[in-house]
């Protein structure tokens, strides 16, 4: 129950009910062809605009996006016999996430909009240099890449895209988006209202690719720099063809995660407990940052493991086109059947599930749906605790000191993000130092502030999103160095 492909034609499944809801067909590698050609001329011509114009264009976009995402009076789309949606409710059906919270989303979105446009002035302008060095004058430019490939992943698709393609286009790049096969309105409606904010028809193209294709477009004579989400298998892939393509092309990877929490013995337990829950389970885990390992210490295991189970039960499962669902399905049966498999793996080898599964009678076998479960007495043997879950599924371990903890959750292949959970801001500090992750939070996670750095260390991917530094990733500096005075 996911996206189906031919030779020609992809189709997305909802994966709630295993209807096809939106059907694109591929191009030829030809069309591909002309496709580059037209964004690399247009970026030829939209370099030429000034940086404050293209900010105002940035500015434009989120007012008119504003409107689309709005509540109260929301834009709607025809989908013909299933009637008219708007973006939340075609993001359900694309995905599977409750329509209630897929608004969330959108605020998201205009947030890290906004942020990035307003930091686009004094990120992009020029450096230059004051010190008295009489007839020289000196300066740096961050100058566009050319033709940016953006390919974006369906767990979350429009925070994804927000992180790059606005920011290329303020830094005067043109944009090739290819978003996944299970989300491709998103970047349809992306393109609509950056179009009608005045960028360009043919600066942002939209492509739904085959993964021949995708690998095509990647090793493409014009295409100058990739921007991919997802596995790390998918990570690899990319980057393998990258060089096959000769040269230098550069990546950005924001690949998968293995997020740890610890809660120290100093903890506020009843919120460590609703957040931690929430890091967790919402989107169905379906998170690169979710909390996918929690380390509690003895002192408070057994209080905090009770109080954990209690608040998962509280999640809803069903329908996600209905308000009362909390949890909607996971991406597809493929997905759910693994997801099972590494549950009843760590059952099968000494992890005790705590949630029974009559309780979420929906999370039936065959279908995407798949229940909430906390699992205790789990180790570092367990594929639970190692591998990446991308499902509503936690491990709970306890530990009896800070530097057990520090040590299991730096035994990762992965680096994304981490929280430790504690009412010392000394201890904290000193922990954080230890810990081998991209973000470390302090009572909170699963959350990505615009004015920090994005960012991955081992598996989790390389290259930066987000703040000043996402700037520096769709651009490059070019040193001015003039002798002024001849004479």
């Amino acid at each position: 129950m996911s996206s189906s492909f031919d030779l020609h034609v992809q189709t997305t499944i909802s994966p709630h009910n295993g209807q096809a809801y939106h059907v694109e067909t591929y191009p030829v590698s030809s069309d591909l062809d002309r496709t580059l050609e037209i964004a690399a001329q247009s970026q030829k011509e939209w370099i030429k605009t000034t940086l404050n114009e293209r900010i105002a264009k940035g500015r434009k976009f989120i007012e008119n996006f504003s409107l689309l995402a709005n509540r109260e009076v929301p834009a709607t789309y025809d989908h013909g016999p299933l009637g008219h949606h708007n973006l939340a409710e075609e993001l359900c059906n694309q995905m599977g996430r409750p329509v209630d919270q897929c608004w969330g989303e959108f605020r998201g979105f205009l947030q890290r909009a906004t942020y990035m446009v307003d930091i686009a002035e004094s990120c992009l302008s020029d450096t230059t240099f004051s010190d008295n060095q009489p007839g020289f004058s000196r300066s740096i430019k961050r100058v566009p890449l050319g033709v940016i490939f953006v390919i974006a992943p369906w767990n979350y698709p429009y925070l994804v895209m927000i992180n790059s393609v606005l920011p290329a286009l303020i830094a005067g790049n043109a944009v090739i988006l290819k978003p996944s096969p299970q989300t491709p309105l998103t970047a349809v409606r992306f393109k609509e209202a950056l179009n009608s904010a005045g960028f360009p028809t043919d600066l942002i193209q939209v492509v739904h690719l085959s993964l021949p294709l995708t690998r095509y477009v990647v090793q493409h004579k014009l295409v100058d720099f990739v921007v991919f989400t997802g596995s790390v298998a998918g990570g690899k892939a990319i980057e393998t063809a990258a060089v096959a393509a000769g040269g230098f092309k550069g990546v950005g990877l924001e690949l998968g995660g293995k997020d740890p929490a610890y809660v120290r013995a100093d903890a506020d337990l009843k919120d460590a407990v609703i957040q931690l829950v929430d890091g967790a389970m919402y989107n169905a885990g379906q998170s690169c940052c979710a909390v996918e390992r929690i380390y509690v210490h003895e002192s408070v295991y057994d209080n905090f493991v009770n109080e954990y189970v209690d608040e998962t039960k509280k999640l809803i499962l069903g329908d996600p086109t209905n308000k009362q669902t909390t949890i909607g399905p996971v991406i597809s049966i493929a997905s759910a059947e693994r997801i099972r498999q590494q549950v009843s793996s760590a059952v099968q080898t000494g992890a005790k599930a705590l949630i029974p599964e009559n309780l979420y009678p929906k999370a039936e076998p065959g279908t995407a749906f798949v229940a909430p479960q906390v699992l205790v007495d789990v180790n570092h043997t367990m594929d639970v605790m190692k591998e990446e879950t991308f499902g509503p599924v936690i491990g709970i371990q306890k530990v009896s000191s800070d530097a057990e903890a520090i040590e299991l959750m730096n035994d990762s292949e992965y680096g994304l993000t981490a929280s430790i959970w504690t009412k010392s801001l000394d201890d904290f500090s000193t922990l954080a130092d230890q810990v081998q992750a991209g973000t470390i939070f302090l009572n909170r996670c699963d959350s990505l502030d615009p004015a920090l750095a994005w960012t991955g260390i081992k598996n989790s991917g390389r290259g930066v999103s987000l703040s000043k530094f996402g700037y520096d990733q769709l651009t490059r500096a070019k040193s001015i160095n003039m002798r002024i005075n001849t004479a």
